[in-house]
């Protein structure tokens, strides 16, 4: 995982991914609040980053992009060898009024050299968006470009704003055709006339459906649109809901046959709070056409030690509820029980950061789930599975030592959707890597998030009104995730990197 963690644990701003011919991850990024430069880190599993050179600064006084430089997008040129990012320019003399799209290039993705030519840098402009002459906001939307190749041509999808309609609603999915001249602006390639703008668009064509991915302000979430062409009428399923509350900035890229999805991700669902880039999912698509999250395909080349079921310790009551039972039916079943209140089965975990997986099944219509970092009063992190009703949340529930009129904490922090079946039986797998939770219902990624509160505690289910059973579950320990401080050597990293990759030095 990744963050700034500078002066401010909040300046990341949107990223972008590139996986060059080695394998290496280079994640691009900007600074928040400044927006001074594009940050540069590279990984070799997509986990653990380094800070290297940074891309590109803010242009000299007078230039197009003296003031800030917004969300950017990395690909190889399409023309001769070597890298081009397109990226949004904001000049001080329009007062953040215009945004504009530039671009710049390297050899290397190390050394980048600003290069518009052929009409770069270009801005919004009338019949199909907003200009001058037809701003309501008095601010216009033009940014977060993202170059995609199709049939041999090579496009620019843009966060824009249509020409028409309710202020509010205007936000589409811009987009502009590479000409010999320049690029031309067409008509918008999705206007889903909702939302104030749809930011950090991307497209992916996966088992020949395009799929539109936006980032959406009013309720910080990733959604997504199909179409069966690139240029095609776009439609969104009974839920569009890509990642869950939180998760921001989303933009996918290929992995060899892997689709990686990369986002940064708002801790506590503010802003101005602490910003972390989360380790990558992976993108499918179910037999209707929908995009589904996978688990990253990684995390099995981290697993340190597997333990069976039968190897755990054995789960322990905290609360005391005489109407709870526990029973171990064989060395892979599990089975708890409580007729009235609530009670919550421990145990302690193998190590700090692991994956659990196994079999959850429900009789009867009571509640269960599972605690996370739960300490002997039962104050931790619970995930709470709804086998009725299809919900799954994570909350952080437990006492508040500092207000003796609200002792207790009490949050929601994501909620998401799961499909129900008739047994009432899931397959989970639960992962704990530093401050870092992931669930997966049935394969599917459900929840995926950053908190801080918690960091050490014990694990286990727990159960109220119902019997449940836990069944052939096993317990991976991985290493603790590798954080990189400001007493770090980036220009140690940047000469191993050049020399693995036989770059020489510009």
């Amino acid at each position: 995982m990744y963050s700034g963690s500078g002066f401010s644990n909040w300046e990341i701003g949107d990223v972008d991914i590139f996986i060059d011919e080695n394998g290496v991850h280079h994640l691009f990024h900007l600074i928040i609040p400044n927006h001074d430069y594009i940050a540069h880190a590279v990984s070799k599993d997509g986990l653990s980053w380094k800070r290297v050179k940074n891309a590109l600064w803010v242009g000299e006084p007078g230039e197009w992009d003296d003031d800030m430089l917004w969300t950017m997008h990395v690909s190889k040129k399409t023309d001769g060898g070597g890298y081009e990012m397109y990226y949004t320019g904001l000049k001080r003399q329009d007062k953040g009024i215009e945004q504009k799209i530039g671009r710049a290039v390297s050899i290397d993705l190390i050394h980048w050299k600003k290069e518009n030519l052929h009409g770069l840098p270009f801005k919004s402009e009338a019949p199909h968006y907003e200009s001058a002459t037809n701003n309501p906001r008095k601010w216009i939307s033009f940014r977060d470009p993202f170059k995609y190749q199709y049939q041999g041509e090579d496009y620019l999808l843009i966060c824009a704003r249509s020409a028409s309609g309710p202020t509010y609603r205007r936000g589409c999915i811009g987009v502009a055709k590479k000409e010999d001249d320049g690029f031309v602006l067409q008509k918008p390639l999705h206007i889903p006339y909702v939302y104030d703008d749809v930011e950090c668009p991307c497209v992916v064509e996966i088992k020949g459906s395009h799929y539109l991915l936006g980032s959406i302000r009013e309720d910080i979430k990733v959604r997504y649109w199909m179409a069966p062409e690139f240029k095609g009428e776009y439609c969104a399923f009974h839920n569009n809901v890509l990642l869950p509350q939180g998760n921001y900035a989303a933009r996918v890229v290929k992995d060899g046959e892997h689709f990686l999805l990369y986002n940064f991700y708002f801790a506590d669902g503010n802003v101005n709070t602490h910003r972390v880039i989360p380790p990558p999912k992976e993108l499918d698509i179910d037999p209707s056409g929908r995009l589904l999250l996978k688990t990253y395909h990684h995390w099995e080349n981290l697993y340190q030690k597997s333990i069976l079921q039968k190897d755990l310790p054995h789960p322990l009551p905290i609360l005391g509820n005489p109407t709870a039972e526990f029973q171990i039916e064989n060395e892979s079943k599990w089975r708890f029980g409580c007729r009235s209140g609530y009670e919550i089965y421990c145990f302690e975990k193998p190590s700090m950061d692991f994956v659990w997986e196994g079999t959850l099944s429900v009789e009867g219509m009571g509640k269960t789930g599972f605690v996370i970092e739960c300490d002997k009063e039962g104050t931790g992190y619970y995930i709470s599975i709804d086998f009725m009703n299809g919900f799954v949340q994570f909350r952080a529930w437990g006492f508040n030592e500092k207000d003796v009129k609200n002792n207790f904490i009490f949050e929601n922090i994501q909620t998401n959707q799961f499909e129900i079946h008739e047994n009432k039986q899931i397959y989970f797998k639960i992962i704990r890597y530093g401050n870092y939770y992931e669930l997966s219902i049935n394969e599917i990624v459900k929840l995926t998030l950053l908190d801080f509160k918690y960091s050490e505690g014990k694990i286990g289910i727990y159960v109220c009104s119902a019997v449940v059973a836990v069944t052939d579950s096993k317990i991976h320990t991985i290493p603790e995730p590798e954080n990189e401080y400001a007493a770090s050597d980036p220009d140690k990293y940047l000469k191993d990197y050049m020399r693995i990759t036989q770059i020489q030095p510009q």
